[in-house]
């Protein structure tokens, strides 16, 4: 039987490299999965519409006069304006046949196996997404957070736009967000699931590439998905932090780069009117957290340090990340994969 060789079926190669000496499937060591904490956090709120969700917002206040007496009082209103926030579907397809999921005996367990990596896909691709997706280059996504604080000069939310100083191509962005009903939410289509759907097709006729049928087990994922910022002045981003300067100079608090952004942190958590108002937690990439955790350790520093997450008996809280969470003033520091280390400078 020959290895198949078209693109993005399973091969007998693919199929040798998981089972194990005993010819059962082998635990997969995934080395290309990430952490993209974001998604735990993110509430989600079914949209008032099929293909997203529209709501109001503010734009203007009525006036209020003083007024003399035998003086009238002219009436007013309020200005509104709707937003319409579009969700993306995102899907992915996997058909492996049948004769190469059958070898081993362990149909099932090899099939799931190959699921993880279609999730951990999934999850990777929804976070980046949720910061960069823009819907002027790519209609078929959503719109994330970049291109909604993607510019500095002369945009109405530039006051929640802190410029970290960074000039070249080696940037990248701590985000503070308040969750909220009142402030940022997921979305997901009206009459839909929430969150990533998943169907077993059975068997089915799967075509090669000369359109020619074999067996197959299919299986699709889906998830329906966008973004709602309702008021912008809950959302904060640090941006053009230098990378570079950051990961070779900061080995101690005194860092100039680090002290930078620890300063620029609370400039973010200063621009938001209520922390009170939702959830807030700061995003940062894996190598930002790195240098932050470094200051963390240093008992001196203590505006940044570890809640620790270790209940009676020394039983480790679920979803802890090792026996403690970084926090900022008692807001959480989250990792994100997805954030990249190459953002071009803010303007």
């Amino acid at each position: 039987m020959a290895t198949l060789g078209q693109s993005g079926k399973v091969t007998l190669l693919d199929w040798a490299k998981s089972v194990d000496p005993q010819g059962n499937t082998a635990d997969v060591a995934e080395l290309l999965a990430q952490q993209n904490e974001i998604l735990i956090d993110m509430p989600f709120v079914e949209g008032n519409m099929p293909t997203g969700h529209r709501h109001t917002i503010r734009t203007g206040m009525p006036a209020a006069i003083w007024r003399q007496m035998y003086q009238g009082v002219p009436p007013g209103k309020s200005n509104r304006a709707t937003v319409d926030d579009a969700c993306g579907m995102l899907e992915a397809r996997a058909e492996v046949d049948c004769e190469i999921a059958n070898l081993n005996g362990n149909t099932s367990a090899f099939r799931l196996s190959e699921a993880d990596a279609f999730i951990e896909a999934m999850n990777q691709a929804m976070a980046q997404t949720l910061f960069y997706g823009n819907t002027a280059t790519n209609p078929e996504r959503f719109m994330g957070f970049a291109p909604r604080f993607g510019t500095i000069s002369g945009a109405t939310n530039a006051q929640n736009i802190i410029d970290a100083g960074g000039t070249g191509s080696n940037n990248t962005s701590v985000w503070l967000v308040v969750w909220g009903p009142k402030s940022a939410f997921g979305i997901f289509p009206k009459g839909s699931k929430a969150g990533l759907s998943h169907k077993d097709l059975g068997e089915i006729d799967a075509f090669d590439s000369n359109n020619n049928r074999y067996r197959a087990f299919g299986d699709i994922w889906q998830w329906k998905m966008g973004l709602t910022v309702r008021d912008w002045r809950y959302i904060v981003r640090i941006c053009n932090i230098n990378v570079t300067d950051l990961t070779t100079q900061a080995t101690t608090q005194a860092s100039t780069a680090a002290t930078l952004l620890i300063k620029l942190m609370i400039k973010a958590l200063a621009r938001v009117p209520s922390i009170a108002t939702g959830r807030a937690v700061f995003y940062a990439n894996r190598t930002v957290k790195e240098m932050l955790s470094i200051m963390a350790s240093d008992r001196s520093q203590n505006i940044l340090g570890f809640r620790q997450s270790v209940e009676q008996f020394g039983a480790v809280t679920p979803g802890s990340v090792g026996n403690a969470d970084l926090v900022f003033q008692g807001v959480p520091v989250r990792t994100v994969d997805q954030l990249l280390l190459t953002e071009a400078r803010v303007v």
